[in-house]
């Protein structure tokens, strides 16, 4: 892809939960999510292809860790009774099994949760690459493991940073990776087949599996690259059967890993790109989604095994929004990152004790 099209790299990892202020209130405790990028409530016209032709209302709310990583999008459905998981996901369904966060210090991560009486599912573990890890459940019995990672874009006072990408079940390991390849998740950290030990304890980990963990060849782009730093993306294949497909006979929305999102530059350019090799957009925006005061183009692909990827083109974004302070973007070389100095002023966004009373 040209400059005037690309695909900068993970942008965020959507949530979907029956209580949005429950949750959003244990990803600030436990991973420093406490700026809003937006926080609003509007009809999901957009996503009718997945609630079943009808369009439903819900909260959302874009909520970032300035110290570095994604944001976490965190979705209630308003309008219709959030379905819960049937049963907790086990590793190797089908969609989106495990968050990844990261922190530039595991042993202070670790005395961090067991401060909040969090506990770890099974320990500090390694991963195949000889990495350390911890795994722990948010309390929508969703996943997420952590991991050390040294590019941390500012040093504040949390013992986490954001969302570092997520963990995938799939069906066919190499089909599935040829795919995130054309997202830029070109690049193999690791790859193993076994019973791995940093799965035992988990739902579903006692199983053989095939891994591949994916980052990107080329450096993170757009103006956030910085400040998102690396990002993974692990795929997992159950042998010999693959588990279920964790959205079987429920709507975007319900519990779970809603989508996983990225960052895009150009998106006719992107259309044209994914539609030539056989996954067109299921939805689109049509250049004109307004969430708060951030603009936006969006659209839906799914990968091989249907899991939802959002594709975002952004606009407009709040800076300083208290004093008016918005970027437009669309301007910008899709390679530069925005100045350190913008970047960390949103830190002055930072939610009070107070804001869940007021936005209840």
């Amino acid at each position: 892809m040209s400059t005037l099209t690309r695909i900068n790299g993970i942008q965020h990892l959507g949530v979907g939960t029956p209580n949005l202020v429950q949750s959003w209130k244990w990803y600030k405790s436990h991973f420093g999510l406490d700026i809003p990028m937006f926080d609003s409530v509007a009809e999901a016209e957009l996503m009718k292809v997945y609630t079943n032709d009808k369009v439903v209302n819900k909260r959302a709310a874009m909520i970032i860790n300035i110290q570095g990583g994604c944001p976490i999008e965190v979705i209630e459905l308003k309008s219709e009774k959030c379905q819960e998981l049937p049963r907790p996901i086990e590793l190797g369904d089908l969609g989106i099994n495990a968050g990844i966060v990261k922190t530039n210090n595991l042993k202070n991560a670790i005395k961090g949760f067991k401060r909040l009486g969090t506990p770890l599912t099974n320990g500090e573990v390694q991963l195949p690459n000889q990495e350390c890890a911890v795994y722990l459940t948010d309390p929508n019995s969703l996943l997420f493991q952590v991991i050390e990672s040294n590019d941390r874009f500012w040093n504040g006072p949390h013992f986490t940073n954001g969302v570092a990408g997520c963990i995938i079940g799939v069906q066919n390991i190499e089909q599935t990776q040829a795919f995130y390849g054309k997202l830029g998740y070109d690049k193999v950290v690791y790859e193993a087949e076994g019973v791995f030990d940093d799965f035992k304890g988990l739902p579903g980990g006692e199983h053989t599996f095939k891994r591949v963990r994916l980052t990107q060849g080329n450096a993170a782009g757009g103006g956030f690259g910085e400040a998102t730093g690396k990002t993974w993306i692990e795929l997992i294949q159950r042998l010999p059967n693959h588990g279920e497909f964790i959205y079987k006979d429920r709507i975007w929305g319900d519990q779970g890993f809603v989508h996983l999102g990225f960052d895009v530059k150009g998106m006719p350019g992107v259309e044209k790109e994914f539609t030539a090799i056989g996954h067109p957009f299921t939805c689109d925006s049509s250049n004109n989604l307004h969430m708060g005061k951030t603009r936006v183009h969006c659209t839906y692909i799914e990968d091989p095994d249907k899991t939802l990827i959002e594709l975002i083109e952004v606009y407009k974004v709040p800076i300083l929004e208290k004093w008016g302070v918005f970027l437009d973007v669309q301007k910008r070389n899709p390679l530069k990152p925005l100045p350190s100095w913008m970047l960390k002023a949103m830190r002055f966004n930072k939610i009070k004790d107070n804001y869940f009373e007021k936005n209840p």
